[in-house]
């Protein structure tokens, strides 16, 4: 009802399907959608991802066609690197850290803060730890490659969709973004819900 309400279509998926990029790839196919845009998928635990970060992502698929995924990289400050330490030190899975090449190529994405974040200094700038946004922006044949492709060992470990890409060696492009003094954070945990909701007031 909100979506329709806001003039968008809904579409019932299969509960067979096993990840967000799974439900799009089969609404890709019910809806007999080309490859002439992106695919973007944006979601529902992270109301705080602000337009641009869509934008950024589709500024880079138009940019370079060779590009058959993308996600955003957000560089952590010192308080997003504090609440990613604190949820793991007490046993909570929080956001995921991203680590990329120098050509912004997903090297890995994990729950745990990636790179070693105990030998990074308080006064560290800029903070080479990356949260990632789980947002994404897909060419149409990659979501048809990744339902034929078997769920890898790492994706079932970390419980990351993405992994499925890596592991069978298909590029994810990281595109840098920046929250530009706005908050961010998403709903992984109950205590989370009372964070992200002052941020959506302010």
């Amino acid at each position: 009802t909100a979506v329709a309400a806001l003039g968008g279509e809904c579409a019932m998926t299969s509960a067979d399907c096993q990840s967000g990029t799974d439900r799009v790839a089969e609404v890709c196919r019910q809806r007999g959608w080309d490859d002439s845009l992106p695919v973007v998928i944006v979601q529902g635990d992270a109301p705080l991802t602000p337009p641009d970060f869509v934008t950024a992502l589709i500024d880079a698929m138009a940019a370079d066609p060779s590009l058959v995924v993308a996600t955003p990289a957000l560089r952590c400050d010192q308080e997003a690197l504090a609440r990613f330490r604190d949820q793991r030190s007490r046993g909570l899975v929080g956001g995921t850290t991203l680590v990329k090449a120098t050509d912004g190529k997903a090297l890995y994405f994990s729950k745990e803060v990636l790179p070693f974040s105990d030998q990074i200094r308080a006064d560290r700038s800029p903070i080479p730890v990356f949260h990632h946004v789980g947002l994404y922006a897909y060419r149409r044949p990659a979501l048809d490659t990744y339902v034929s492709l078997t769920m890898g060992e790492l994706e079932q470990i970390e419980g990351l969709e993405q992994l499925r890409f890596l592991e069978h060696g298909i590029p994810v492009q990281c595109v840098e973004v920046s929250v530009q003094g706005r908050g961010f954070w998403e709903v992984n945990n109950p205590e989370d819900i009372e964070l992200v909701s002052k941020d959506l007031m302010t």
